[in-house]
């Protein structure tokens, strides 16, 4: 089995996939829209995509390529435990006070902001494409006065001294990740107790009422929702689509709530019913 990842190694993605994937042969990819081109092309058996994060929430470029341009389906969903983590090249131990700035992703830059703000007010904040890029960075370069925000596995991967573990300010931060293929999943179901669907909804119509129609829909029947926001449809100025995340209990009651908001004008695209499987050791 072949699966692809947002790369690189040793990246959040790559740990997510990994714990779901323990015998596959994975593969790196360097964005989010390759990724999902890339299965979109049949390269890969499944790929692996972060779509929100409990601090930063949805990543856009995922959910908007998924809804406009993607046809293959949710299969799985992971549920990773996030700590960040501040390194330094060994060369620069006994040194901090030398710093004089910190590379890593804007998600972890954000996630860290108070930290960083307690601590090192004074360094510059430096945007890499990922956390592992950001310690790769340091490790090439271990005569710059930089420091990195990255996860262990990425310090272990480049040899670098971890001064301060778990600095994300909020210590409850997970990362959902999404399983990507057109092959069904069904080998750890009976372990999770989560079970989801997620849609996109436009309604014919821009008008008052639409998003009440929407979840009278699925209110009345006692389906209960867990996420629900609106994303830019691409045509014009002020027009929208919601995304909406399904607690799903009964698929036959989904299934005719579905219905009925397309009999009332909305358009859907089903991006997937699926397990979560929430990981334990991060």
């Amino acid at each position: 089995m072949r699966v692809g990842y947002l790369g690189p190694k040793s990246s959040f993605t790559y740990k997510a996939t990994r714990s779901f994937f323990k015998e596959a042969e994975l593969s790196p990819l360097p964005t989010i829209v390759s990724t999902l081109k890339a299965i979109e092309m049949n390269q890969f058996d499944y790929c692996v995509i972060p779509i929100e994060n409990s601090v930063e929430g949805t990543v856009h470029p995922a959910l908007d390529f998924l809804y406009h341009q993607a046809n293959v389906p949710v299969q799985a969903e992971v549920i990773l435990p996030i700590s960040q983590n501040l390194m330094i090249h060994p060369n620069w131990i006994g040194k901090i006070n030398q710093l004089k700035a910190v590379k890593s992703h804007p998600q972890a830059l954000a996630q860290t902001q108070q930290f960083l703000e307690e601590n090192y007010s004074s360094l510059k904040q430096e945007i890499t494409d990922s956390t592992t890029q950001a310690a790769k960075w340091i490790s090439d370069n271990k005569d710059e006065p930089v420091m990195a925000i990255a996860s262990k596995e990425a310090a272990k991967e480049y040899q670098l001294e971890i001064i301060q573990s778990d600095i994300q300010d909020m210590k409850t931060n997970q990362t959902r990740f999404w399983v990507i293929g057109r092959k069904k999943i069904n080998w750890y179901k009976e372990k999770s107790p989560i079970f989801r669907q997620t849609i996109g909804v436009k309604m014919e119509q821009n008008q008052a009422g639409n998003l009440h129609k929407i979840l009278s829909a699925f209110s009345w029947r006692g389906i209960d929702l867990t996420k629900i926001e609106s994303r830019p449809l691409k045509t014009r100025l002020g027009d929208y689509f919601f995304l909406i995340d399904i607690k799903v209990e009964n698929l036959i009651l989904v299934e005719m709530a579905l219905k009925e908001i397309t009999e009332l004008g909305g358009e859907i695209k089903v991006f997937g019913t699926y397990y979560a499987h929430q990981t334990i050791n991060c």
